[in-house]
Formats: structure tokens, C-alpha cells, sequence
């Protein structure tokens, strides 16, 4: 118990003062996290906007298919990106793996049906409600799913803010395709579980600390987006 009160004391002092080894983790972390965002919600958008606009043959299908990749394995991911980027697999030539872009287009992949699943729902609620205005006012499908979008863009800001947190939260994927390297693709989860193997204590709950604080934040801000749309709702 006092080696556990001790390394969480030199936890908070690493965090405290800023230690250069932990603020570059978590720079990086956010950089490769808010990357991946970025990317799935630029593919996962459309996507959850067509499914939630359109009817078409197989959409049921669709549906279904984008609902399992919410809950696909982080590991099979890594090991599916690894095969295409290792110097055997068809994209070996680009050099990417074990680099941080890598590890975005991983984290790509396991968000960006989680991005389409959760804005599908939130524009096809919107989109009953404003089916017969679009009707009567004849907007192409391009302009309904325009006005779907800016109109939940309080919504799909809570799907974007999930999405980064499932992204920050990721290790099976990113050490795969990472590989941990010391100031190169080290993050806070990898950082965690090799530090925790190494009975580094202090750096290990310091990270943890800065990424539960994140959770957190992300958490709250959500909350806050949603009470934000409740309220400009009934205003």
C-alpha cells in the first residue's frame, strides 16, 4: 500500500510539472486520435446520411452490415491493416507500418462505423420529422441530406466527440500496427501497458490520470452539446 501511495504521489508530481516524456505521449495521442476523428467522420457522415435519406434494395442489409463493424475487434483490425501494410501485403511499397499514419488509418477503421452507425440514427430521426416539409418544398436528396446535416449538427458533434473517445481509448489496433516505438508511435495506452509491465508505476498512473481526465472531459462536453441542443430545441 505504500509503494502504490508513493508511485501515485510521483504520479502527480510527473503530471504537475509537466514531465517532457509524458507531454509527448499524450501530444501524440491527440494527434493520432483527433487524425482518425477526422478521417471517420469525413467517411462515416455521408455514409450515416445516405442510409438515413435513401431506401433502396439491400438498405436492411446495409444496416446490419454497418451495425457488426460497430463491434468489430480492435486486434483483428491491427491485424488486418498489418497484412496490407507489412512488405509482403499490396501496400508494403508506401513504408507506412509502424509509423504514426498507420496507426491513423487503424483507428480510422474501427470508428468510422461507429461515426455512420450513430449519425444514421440521429439524421433518420430527423428526417421523419421533416419528410413532408422536404416533400413540399421538392429538395433533391443532396439538399434534404444538407439540411439533415446542418440541422443535427448538435448531434453529429456528440457522435464526432464519441467517436474520439472510442479513438484515445484504443490499444489492440495501434500497437499492432505501431509497434510502441519510443518517440516515434508510443501513446498513452501502449505507453500504459509497457510501463505497467516494466513496474513503472508513476509514468503508468500518470498517463492513466491524463486519460481518464480526457474521458471525462469528453464525457462532459457531450453532455454539455446535449443540453446546448435541448435547449436552442424549445427556444
Amino acid at each position: 500500500m505504500h509503494d502504490l501511495a508513493e508511485a501515485f504521489s510521483l504520479a502527480v508530481a510527473l503530471v504537475v510539472s509537466g514531465d517532457p516524456t509524458l507531454v509527448e505521449i499524450v501530444a501524440r495521442s491527440l494527434r493520432v486520435s483527433l487524425a482518425a476523428t477526422a478521417l471517420a467522420c469525413v467517411i462515416g457522415l455521408p455514409v450515416g446520411a445516405f442510409l438515413a435519406v435513401q431506401r433502396f434494395p439491400g438498405r436492411e442489409a446495409a444496416l446490419i452490415v454497418v451495425n457488426a463493424l460497430m463491434g468489430m475487434p480492435p486486434v483483428v483490425v491491427g491485424l488486418l491493416v498489418y497484412l496490407q501494410l507489412s512488405r509482403s501485403g499490396p501496400l508494403g511499397f508506401l513504408g507506412l507500418l509502424y509509423t504514426p499514419t498507420a496507426m491513423v488509418i487503424a483507428q480510422t477503421i474501427l470508428i468510422a462505423p461507429i461515426v455512420a452507425a450513430l449519425s444514421r440514427q440521429v439524421l433518420e430521426d430527423l428526417h421523419a420529422e421533416y419528410a413532408e416539409t422536404f416533400r413540399s418544398l421538392c429538395l433533391t436528396p443532396g439538399q434534404a441530406v444538407r439540411a439533415l446535416l446542418w440541422d443535427g449538427r448538435y448531434g453529429l458533434l456528440t457522435v464526432g466527440l464519441a467517436g474520439f473517445g472510442r479513438a484515445v481509448a484504443e490499444v489492440g489496433a495501434v500497437i499492432i500496427v505501431g509497434g510502441n516505438i519510443d518517440h516515434l508511435t508510443r501513446v498513452m495506452t501502449t505507453a500504459i501497458a509497457l510501463e505497467t509491465s516494466k513496474g513503472d508505476l508513476p509514468l503508468a498512473l500518470a498517463l492513466g490520470t491524463v486519460l481518464m481526465a480526457i474521458a471525462l472531459g469528453v464525457n462532459a462536453l457531450v453532455h454539455s452539446v446535449r443540453l446546448s441542443a435541448t435547449r436552442m430545441s424549445y427556444a
